[in-house]
């Protein structure tokens, strides 16, 4: 396994790499983004630290910027994950009422009067000013909706089955009561340790067939 995600760390690593603030007309309509984090290393390169597509048509740039612009972690499971690390790392009892999604009505009914909204919205701050500062970004187009589906799921397996890609001592994610992002080092909970990519998946993957 550890051949194949080096050939994939390798392969990810030729490509062009975007930053915040990233000019949205270079970003594909459709396709897969792979993600690295400052001070994270692995194979020789930058480890990925996240994979993800989108479902929707042409919904790549938006799903982008529901992760580095859209202060709204009910939006991005990303980004309350990193919410999620802060609170911890803090020891802050919020983390309850940070789990909780406000997005439907009554949600908001139930448990609007327990939220602070000045706290939210400064942790929400905080969450930006992290990610635009520390992440960085490759993508691919893949126009069909299956093939993105697969490829992104045998990614994030393959990396998440690689005995070398190991987080820093320093890496935020390691603060999340989440165990499956501790143990995989991913800013991820679905898609770990199922089938990986074959060396025929990494031929297909980079000819983008």
């Amino acid at each position: 396994m550890a051949t194949i995600c080096h050939h994939l760390h390798m392969w990810a690593g030729t490509l062009p790499t975007f930053s915040f603030p990233y000019d949205e007309k270079n970003i594909p309509e459709n396709g897969i983004y792979i993600l690295f984090e400052k001070g994270e290393t692995g194979h020789d390169g930058n480890r990925i630290v996240r994979i993800g597509t989108h479902t929707g048509i042409n919904q790549l740039r938006s799903r982008l910027r529901q992760h580095f612009l859209a202060s709204n972690k009910d939006r991005s499971i990303f980004r309350k994950n990193i919410g999620r690390c802060f609170l911890n790392k803090m020891h802050d009892p919020y983390l309850s009422l940070w789990e909780l999604d406000m997005t439907t009505k009554l949600a908001r009914n139930l448990h609007g009067i327990s939220i602070n909204v000045e706290k939210q919205k400064h942790i929400e701050e905080q969450i930006s000013e992290y990610m635009r500062k520390n992440f960085f970004f490759a993508v691919i187009e893949v126009s069909d909706k299956e093939k993105r589906l697969a490829f992104e799921s045998k990614m994030i397996s393959t990396v998440s089955l690689c005995k070398e890609c190991r987080p820093s001592k320093n890496w935020l994610g390691l603060f999340s009561p989440k165990e499956k992002i501790r143990e995989s080092g991913l800013w991820l909970v679905n898609e770990l340790y199922k089938e990986p990519l074959s060396e025929t998946d990494i031929t297909k993957l980079i000819e983008k067939k």
